[in-house]
């Protein structure tokens, strides 16, 4: 295929090169200047000797988990606008490939993202947020691809073990399923499918997957391995041959851009499935530059992952503030473009997947590299980056030290790329610049007006609930930390209580991170210290049942486990409980208290200062109990396991 794109790029005439946007906006000045400024290195782009590796796409992550949360409670046009940044086609980052998570009920970083099967006779293909996000996706550029990979698991798959592959044909059809309510409900076409994000791979699982989608005519969708570590999924491949088949992809996360000889011996697509997960400010965007680049030119990567797509869940949450973007303050409107949303575009704006790198890509003399690549039409884009050690640190891995200096790069241009006589251009580098050349003139640095200032999650905040057909499954701003809350239609309740809050986990699921034993969904400001939160609760389960609310709760995510804050508890036993911590190792204050399940009870809990106070249905439980630890946090609900119960009219009134 290379070869034929390459007698095509022959035949056509060469065009001028245009330079995009770099950070100085400069095109290449003259080569007797920058001759006189510093020496430097020549560099042959050449084509003569056939191409190098098909391109196959810059994208990122949409959950592992529930990073894009905060997304959908946007109001427009300001959501329209995020999502041009990220998706549409010569404005902004202009991604090339969306990779999703499959939920799978637990806590995957920054929340929990709800399954399409709860239970095992249970389908659901309209939970979450998702599917809408692959629709606005392919809404904005049809040819985006698709990819799913599940972080949890539902409980049921594991038969009591927290493990996935107990039943392998089982899993599989799990999968499977979620594919083809893809296509049947949303009209979307999944292009690749993964394992278990991180986690153990199980080669008689991989080689079932294949052939289930093969049963259901999924020919098309191909299988990426192992989203981990190159090894040891490479030399098993090597070992198998029928395991080398039925993979197409070899994914690994964070490979600092190198590979491993064992995966370019399997000569199959190798991928930088996830990277990034780094602060997007300038240094973020450093980072993001140089692995671009440097992933083919070290590692033969021919796709790079961001994790993640956009920073829209609660900053204070882990890893806050490492999207592409920054979109989490959907009551106000205000929304960052972050550098690594340009970054992204010097090389998607001016490729696409199906193009080829060229054979001749490197490093400078002096510190940074370049990389180019060919439709086979006659088009060539080439980047240049300087990125700098100082400035280009990414979170993982380890980076070891390499030096970037002021240089003087000439470019010489060979084979159907030669422009004019001489064949040659010239750049003067400078530290922590990046540069895109291009035939094309399609790009644009695309923009909105500004929006809404910055402004703190409302004081006070009410919701009753009352949502007839909600646009999605779960309830505006209520991150869930372990459990899954949803909108539910209580038909025993025909008045009051029709329309509820649902937490519908009767079952740990197959965990990716140490979920709470308990059930918990946060919401609100984290710096709220005085506070009053009011909650109608229902308890279902007789005997053993139990609910809370909270505030000053102080962790989320994959720390969830280990949250403080003020919990006041009650019981379908007849009994309540006021602790410092979500797993009730600090008791504050407890007693007897008439309260069954099956019933709706009022619970509200005033904290103000080192003090707090509770109220069930009006009537006050205690006064004044201490509480010095911690200061702030979040609001929440939850339930005392993984049981049913339900929500309503929540309320809170804060004072700072």
């Amino acid at each position: 295929m290379a070869e034929s794109l390459l007698e095509a790029s022959r035949r056509r005439r060469a065009k001028a090169m245009t330079a995009a946007a770099g950070s100085a906006g400069r095109a290449a000045v003259p080569l007797l200047l920058c001759a006189l400024l510093a020496p430097g290195g020549t560099y042959v782009l050449d084509d003569l000797d056939g191409l190098g590796r098909e391109f196959d796409g810059i994208g990122a992550v949409s959950g592992g988990g529930a990073t894009s949360r905060l997304l959908l409670n946007y109001r427009e046009p300001y959501r329209s606008q995020i999502l041009d940044y990220l998706f549409k086609p010569n404005f902004g980052a202009s991604l090339h490939i969306l990779k999703v998570e499959i939920g799978g009920d637990g806590q995957t970083t920054d929340g929990t993202e709800p399954s399409h099967m709860h239970y095992a006779l249970d389908e659901n293909y309209f939970r979450g947020y998702e599917w809408w996000l692959m629709k606005e996706a392919k809404k904005r550029n049809p040819n985006i691809t698709l990819v799913g990979l599940p972080w949890s698991f539902p409980g049921w798959l594991g038969k009591g073990f927290n493990w996935p592959y107990v039943n392998i044909q089982l899993t599989a059809y799990y999968v499977v399923a979620w594919i083809v309510g893809a296509k049947h409900y949303h009209n979307l076409d999944i292009d690749y499918i993964g394992i278990w994000n991180e986690r153990t791979f199980d080669i008689s699982y991989i080689k079932m997957l294949r052939k289930m989608l093969n049963h259901q005519g999924l020919e098309q969708v191909k299988i990426i391995a192992s989203d981990n570590l190159w090894e040891p999924i490479s030399a098993s491949m090597l070992l198998d041959s029928e395991l080398l088949k039925v993979i197409d992809v070899i994914g690994a996360h964070y490979p600092g851009t190198y590979s491993v000889r064992d995966a370019k011996l399997t000569e199959k697509k190798l991928w930088s499935s996830e990277d990034f997960s780094t602060l997007n400010n300038d240094v973020g965007a450093g980072c993001w530059g140089r692995v671009l680049n440097q992933n083919y030119i070290n590692g033969h990567m021919t796709a790079t992952i961001a994790w993640n797509l956009v920073a829209s869940y609660y900053e204070q949450l882990p890893y806050g503030g490492c999207g592409l973007m920054t979109a989490q303050e959907p009551w106000s409107g205000h929304y960052e473009v972050e550098p690594p949303i340009w970054i992204s575009a010097h090389t998607t704006q001016f490729t696409q997947p199906g193009w080829y790198y060229l054979k001749t890509v490197g490093h400078l003399e002096k510190g940074g590299s370049y990389v180019a690549l060919t439709d086979g039409l006659g088009n060539l884009t080439i980047i240049i980056e300087t990125m700098s050690h100082k400035y280009s640190m990414c979170i993982r891995p380890f980076l070891p030290y390499f030096n970037v200096s002021r240089q003087v790069a000439t470019f010489t241009l060979k084979g159907s790329f030669i422009l004019d006589l001489s064949g040659h251009f010239t750049l003067e580098l400078e530290e922590d610049e990046l540069f895109t050349l291009t035939t094309l003139t399609t790009g644009q640095k695309g923009s909105y007006p500004l929006p809404p200032e910055s402004q703190p999650f409302p004081p006070v905040y009410k919701d009753d609930f009352n949502i007839y057909d909600p646009p999605f499954s779960e309830a505006p701003n209520f991150a869930d930390q372990t459990g899954v809350f949803e909108y539910f239609v209580n038909r025993d309740d025909p008045g009051e209580h029709h329309f509820t809050l649902r937490q519908v986990l009767n079952q740990r699921p197959i965990t990716w991170a140490a979920d709470a034993s308990n059930t918990i969904s946060i919401i609100g400001d984290y710096e709220w210290s005085n506070l009053t939160i009011t909650c109608d609760v229902y308890i279902e389960t007789p005997d053993r049942g139990g609910v809370f609310i909270a505030g000053r709760v102080n962790k989320g995510g994959i720390l969830i486990r280990s949250a403080r804050g003020v919990f006041f508890w009650i019981f379908a036993n007849g009994t309540y409980r006021v602790t410092g911590d979500i797993a009730g190792w600090f008791i504050y204050h407890l007693g007897h208290v008439d309260v069954t399940a099956k019933k709706w009870y009022t619970l509200s809990l005033t904290i103000k200062g080192p003090f707090c106070s509770g109220v069930l249905n009006g009537k006050p439980l205690w006064t004044d109990v201490r509480v010095n630890f911690p200061k702030n946090g979040w609001a929440a609900i939850g339930t005392y396991s993984f049981e049913f119960a339900q929500f309503d009219n929540f309320q809170v009134e804060a004072q700072s």
